[in-house]
Order: C-alpha cells, then sequence, then structure tokens
C-alpha cells in the first residue's frame, strides 16, 4: 500500500510540475528585423513591412503554438539545438526543470479570462514578453494587468531606444512605458519605466541582496551582466513600494541607472530587464545576424539570471492545478508564498471535498474535510519549504504546490 500511495503521489507531483505553463509571446512582432525572440520556429514566412506580420510576405521567423519535436522528448541531455529559436535555450531549460512551455503565434490573442481563447493568460503562470515591436491594444493592457494581479508571472524585456525591427514607429521602451502610463488601471503599476537610452557595456554592480533567489538562485549566483546596445530603468518606489533594482550600471544604486528590477503587483510578479541581447542563444533564424548572449557573454551569467528569474516568477501566486488546459481550477489557494494562514476557496461547495497537506518528501502531513467556501489552515508550525495540497472531491483531484516563508 506504501508503495503505490508513493507511486501516486509523485505522480501527483510531477504532473502539477508539468502544469506550470510559460507563455511566449510572438504577437507583437518579437521576431521581425534582426530579432528572433522565440522558442522555437518551423516556419520562416513572415513579413513585417510596416507593422503586423503577414504570412507569406517574408522569410522571419512564424513560431508556432508548440515546439517541436515535442518537448515530451525532452531529457537532461537535449541540446538547445532541439528546437530552432533565438530563445531555445530558454525554453529547453525551463524544459528540463519541469516546467511546459508555449508560444503565442504572431495571430494570436493577449486575453485574461476569455474562455474563447484557448491562450488564455489564466492558463499560464508565467507571460515572457521579449522586445514587443507592436503597441498594446488598451484591452491588451487591461488583460497583463489583470493576469499580474491575480498571481501571474510577468518578464518583461525591453531594448534600446530606436530599436523599431517593424517600421511602425514604435520600439520596445516606448511600448512598455505606454503599457505603464495609459491603461484603465493604474498609472506605473509596477513602478518601472524604461530610459530611452542606448549603450553597451559589462557590468558587475550587483545589489548586495544575499537572499534574493534571482542573484542567487537555482542556477547559481549571478555576478556581472553584459549589454549589447540595450536601455535602463528608472524605479518609483513611490508608485510601487515593492519594486526593487537588481542590477545596475557601475558605480550607480538606488532609483536610477538600473538594468535589472522585480516587483510584485497585487498576487503576482514582475522582472524586467532592459536590453534583449542576453537572452539570444545564437541559434535561430538563419536569416538574421544573431549573437551568443546567453552563455558566451558575460561568463554563463546571462543564463543565470534568466532562468533563476523565470523560477521566482512561476513560484507563488495562483494555484497550480493538475487540470488538464481545457478544466476550469476549482479550488484557490492564497497566499502564496504564505507565512502564518493559508486560505482555501471552493468554486464549487455542494460537493464534499478532501484536503491532504503534503511535504515535499510525500510525508502526509494532515487530512481533513473542507466544507464551506472559504476554509483556512495554520501553516505557522511547518518549516520554511515547499508543500503540497492535495484536494479531492468526486472524481475530480488537484495537486496545488505553496512555498510556506
Amino acid at each position: 500500500m506504501k508503495k503505490i500511495f508513493t507511486v501516486i503521489f509523485l505522480l501527483s507531483v510531477t504532473l502539477a510540475q508539468a502544469q506550470v505553463k510559460i507563455l511566449f509571446d510572438a504577437s507583437k512582432a518579437e521576431s521581425s528585423g534582426n530579432g528572433d525572440w522565440v522558442i522555437d520556429a518551423d516556419l520562416h514566412n513572415l513579413g513585417f513591412s510596416n507593422g503586423p506580420a503577414v504570412a507569406g510576405q517574408g522569410t522571419e521567423s512564424n513560431p508556432q503554438r508548440y515546439p517541436t519535436p515535442a518537448q515530451s522528448g525532452v531529457t537532461s541531455s537535449t541540446p538547445e539545438t532541439f528546437w530552432t529559436g533565438s530563445l531555445s535555450s530558454w525554453g529547453i531549460d525551463m524544459v528540463k526543470k519541469g516546467y511546459t512551455v508555449e508560444t503565442l503565434p504572431y495571430n494570436g490573442s493577449i486575453t485574461y479570462g476569455s474562455t474563447s481563447n484557448q491562450q488564455d493568460l489564466s492558463h499560464y503562470k508565467v507571460y515572457v514578453v521579449d522586445e514587443p515591436n507592436i503597441l498594446f491594444t488598451s484591452a491588451e493592457k487591461t488583460a497583463i494587468l489583470q493576469f499580474v494581479q491575480n498571481g501571474g508571472g510577468l518578464f518583461m524585456i525591453s531594448d534600446h531606444d530606436v530599436s523599431d525591427r517593424n517600421n511602425d514607429g514604435w520600439d520596445s521602451p516606448h511600448i512598455w512605458n505606454d503599457l505603464m502610463t495609459t491603461n484603465s488601471v493604474i498609472a506605473n503599476p509596477f513602478g518601472i519605466s524604461f530610459d530611452l537610452d542606448n549603450f553597451s557595456g559589462t557590468y558587475f554592480n550587483i545589489a548586495p541582496l544575499s537572499t534574493d533567489s534571482i542573484l542567487h538562485g537555482p542556477m547559481g549566483n549571478v555576478t556581472e551582466v553584459d549589454w549589447s546596445n540595450g536601455t535602463s530603468m528608472t524605479l518609483s518606489p513611490t508608485a510601487n513600494s515593492t519594486v526593487k533594482g537588481l542590477v545596475y550600471k557601475s558605480g550607480t544604486s538606488g532609483n536610477t541607472n538600473v538594468l535589472c528590477a522585480r516587483a510584485r503587483y497585487g498576487n503576482g510578479k514582475v522582472f524586467a530587464m532592459s536590453d534583449s541581447s542576453p537572452a539570444d542563444d545564437s541559434t535561430g533564424d538563419p536569416n538574421d545576424q544573431l549573437y551568443d548572449g546567453w552563455i558566451t557573454d558575460a561568463n554563463g551569467n546571462h543564463e543565470k539570471l534568466i532562468v533563476n528569474a523565470t523560477i521566482w516568477l512561476a513560484s507563488g501566486g495562483t494555484p497550480l492545478s493538475v487540470n488538464t488546459p481545457k478544466d476550469e481550477e476549482n479550488i484557490i489557494i492564497y497566499p502564496n508564498p504564505v507565512s502564518e494562514i493559508l486560505n482555501i476557496k471552493l468554486q464549487d461547495v455542494n460537493t464534499k471535498t478532501i484536503c491532504n497537506l503534503f511535504s515535499i518528501e510525500g510525508q502526509l502531513l494532515r487530512s481533513f474535510d473542507v466544507q464551506q467556501e472559504n476554509t483556512t489552515i495554520s501553516v505557522s508550525n511547518l518549516s520554511k519549504g515547499i508543500y503540497f495540497v492535495k484536494l479531492i472531491n468526486n472524481d475530480h483531484s488537484e495537486v496545488i504546490r505553496f512555498i510556506k516563508e
């Protein structure tokens, strides 16, 4: 019986990790010009003459939703050339760590809470937008802010001023600033604005934050970055008290000349990087002139920084469900991470629900019935670490991971 239970539990954990999904945006001309900010593209037939992509009118990458070969075939020894895209190293790294990656194609829709959109942001934990070259619409801005506010992780990447790759008059720093200043929700929600600048250099000015999991995370310690025609950021703690600079230009600190920053907004998180070159692995669109910023530049520190940041964005916030993408989450837990009281909210209170609390080793710590829409449990006696809640009602079950601070 014990062996059977262990197998079931490990299977549940594996499924839970597989459902932590990361969406890489390709709907904002990310493959235009000399950019190829995609994890995989089977076709190279997009044209960007003066704005949106036009299929069959060019030779730029046209990434599909699911990378091929299938990510189920990725192992610990799989090379990043398994996929074709300048972000393939990033994508392969995340799959190796148990995450699922997808692309929002050039004709995809950015929505939050839409039941008709199979790639609605509510199905993902992290949303990566690497150097957007098309303005976000008002509805898209609202969707992105709601996604973060409700527990999503947004990875924002800009490039230098005057970097309009698709000839529509807009480049990434202006586009990100437009999201921050012209939306229907709140002015400067993340406390971040991108400077209109263009510079290059290697920088070793890392913020003295010894416990920060982006600078000192699972991939190792970040000690330097290399900007190749990037920009910087100015932070506003007045607009968002959680915003924090992580990497700076030489000889600076505080809220100016910031190269990388993080913030929380609502239940979600944001990581911002002001140059697109660090994510480039040089193996994308053969029609572009690409560079290896991933490993060669900064002695491999860019991989550490970007993967650590993605893991940070993927942890906490909204629940991680075992359901297939077509299912809706029936149970919500919050806050996540949690220090004292964990809240459990049921969407369906008409069925009996059993809650089992497990340690990361699979040990059953607690079991009880949940019979109300809102239930709270104390976790103050738990040690810091990762735990799992398994909730079962009828034939349906969900495994949700949470972090005890």
